[in-house]
């Protein structure tokens, strides 16, 4: 287990970010964030790379950091009290450490709220992570698999 410590950096906010990629636009993120959600956030981003060096980073919902791999592994996000990572398929996915602590109560996703001073067992982590990619490459072989739709009679 890690204990979020990251340096980081200050970043000028009145930086102009069109043009600049998503990986960019989350490094800038984290900048900014110059308290532990910025280290915990920058930690989380480390083992997901470290997990699935193929991962994609993306920005949606108004610039929520998304990692993608065949489809929406998770997402990160900050807030007052919380680092909070969702993953979209959270509730298909075995949990054996008891990582998922947070919206426990839907069908679909699941989520690990980290807050300060918490530690990520980054090995449980990756797993996660893993476990994820997986379920969205089986979703997604098996989707194209399917038949096309018969044209209505």
């Amino acid at each position: 287990m890690r204990k979020a410590s990251a340096a980081m950096k200050k970043s000028d906010p009145s930086e102009n970010q069109e043009g600049a990629t998503p990986s960019q636009i989350i490094d800038a993120k984290i900048a900014e964030a110059t308290d532990w959600r910025g280290e915990m956030l920058a930690l989380i981003r480390h083992v997901i790379k470290q997990a699935d060096p193929d991962v994609v980073e993306e920005l949606k919902w108004r610039g929520v950091p998304v990692w993608s791999h065949a489809g929406i592994i998770c997402t990160g996000e900050t807030y007052k009290s919380a680092v909070k990572m969702t993953f979209a398929k959270g509730a298909s996915l075995e949990d054996p450490s008891g990582l998922f602590n947070s919206s426990l109560e839907g069908n679909t996703r699941r989520a690990i709220d980290f807050h300060e001073g918490d530690e990520i067992d980054e090995e449980a982590l990756e797993a996660l992570i893993r476990a994820a990619v997986a379920l969205n490459m089986s979703s997604a072989s098996r989707s194209k698999g399917k038949s096309p739709a018969r044209p209505a009679r």
